[in-house]
């Protein structure tokens, strides 16, 4: 028996496990920025956690899958195919140089997972560091490196390694902490969960330098800030560093569950048949479904509109409620007056829809790269109309 109240929008007779707290908006169908449902249309500020990043039923999406469901739906990794060696050429691309080197998986976590794991068996080490208010997921590892998960919801009896954690931003506890017996530290160059909080470019060269010089390997978790969302191809760009290693997921695949992990060469000349694995990474859907989202970014210049409107957006603050906004690109923290959960419902009943965070008084929006002025002028209305 649930010890607490069922969440709003979960029917008493649903088989679900009622471990979401829903909102109170049932979306029906989606377009472009727009959710539809319960005679409502809500323009999506918040992009499924950033994942759809090309927004809904976007043309060039629905046909890639079509197309390619009909001519080959699924097959391991048993056997090469032309649409994932295309979908890693096209990735490596579009990172930054020196990740020439791509393992594909299902979701974020699985990437970090294996992240983590390559920079403990590389480096023959086993402690690993993370930033403070960071977050990298719920599996074993990825949790493991999870602010605060340990204690609260982790739930295995211990890690699979020792764990550290860095302050945000100081350089000194960065040059103190990673030594020779750091096997990697991972970091998110804007922690997302954190309330789109952007890492210091200066912290994050302080942190890659003190990686180099320990012989540690330094991982830009880029689940939520990658695929053009903070106004580069990825966000460690911003701050000049390229990583040892980088996972992508969530806009990645438009929608389709799929993940990424880059490496260098050198960590890809020590790995052989069977050092990795998956069953559905790669597989002929989410290949077809990654090339076409970097091509849709590339061809329709999303990261200049990503760039042009979050500046409207940054330079339209203090506005109403907000006092401060922070964050890169599409991955913006607005600070409140009043409790973020308070603006998401005021802001969903004025046709809006924006996320909350970890901290209470930051909201977040991470709307598709495919947004328009109009929809960045519904927004900035909307706020000047809140007391």
């Amino acid at each position: 028996m649930n010890a607490t109240p069922r969440s709003a929008g979960l029917p008493a007779a649903s088989h679900l496990l009622d471990v979401y707290p829903y909102l109170p908006f049932r979306p029906e169908s989606a377009e472009g920025v727009y959710l539809h449902g319960e005679g409502r249309r809500i323009i999506d500020f918040y992009g499924g956690h950033a994942v759809a990043g090309l927004g809904y039923a976007h043309p060039d999406i629905v046909r890639a899958l079509e197309t390619q469901g009909r001519r080959l739906f699924f097959q391991s990794n048993a056997v090469a195919l032309e649409v994932r060696e295309e979908a890693a050429r096209r990735l490596a691309a579009f990172a930054p140089a020196g990740l020439g080197h791509v393992f594909f998986g299902n979701s974020g976590a699985e990437a970090n997972e294996n992240a983590l794991r390559l920079a403990c068996r590389v480096t023959g080490r086993g402690r690993i560091l993370a930033i403070e208010h960071g977050f990298h997921g719920r599996t074993a590892a990825a949790a493991a490196v999870t602010w605060s998960a340990v204690g609260k919801w982790y739930g295995f009896p211990r890690t699979p390694f020792d764990v550290g954690f860095i302050p945000r931003n100081d350089i000194a506890a960065a040059g103190r902490l990673i030594d020779d017996t750091v096997a990697g530290v991972i970091l998110e160059p804007v922690q997302g969960q954190a309330g789109a909080f952007d890492l210091d470019p200066a912290f994050v060269q302080a942190v890659a330098a003190a990686c180099e010089q320990a012989g540690a390997l330094l991982i830009a978790d880029e689940i939520q800030s990658g695929m053009g969302r903070c106004g580069a191809p990825f966000a460690i760009e911003l701050a000049g560093v390229t990583p040892d290693m980088l996972t992508v997921a969530k806009a990645l695949g438009a929608g389709f569950p799929c993940s990424a992990l880059l490496v260098t060469d050198r960590i890809a000349a020590g790995l052989k048949p069977g050092d990795l694995g998956t069953t559905f990474g790669g597989g002929p859907l989410a290949s077809a479904l990654m090339s076409t989202v970097i091509e849709v970014i590339g061809r329709d210049r999303l990261i200049d509109n990503v760039r042009a409107l979050s500046q409207e957006i940054i330079e339209a603050m203090p506005l109403g409620p907000v006092e401060a906004v922070q964050g890169k690109g599409f991955l913006l923290g607005l600070r409140c007056r009043r409790p973020a959960r308070e603006m998401l419902q005021e802001l969903l009943k004025r046709g809006i829809l924006v996320g909350t965070s970890a901290d209470p008084q930051v909201m977040r929006l991470l709307p598709p790269l495919v947004l328009e002025r109009h929809h960045v002028h519904e927004l900035l209305n909307a706020l000047a109309d809140i007391r």
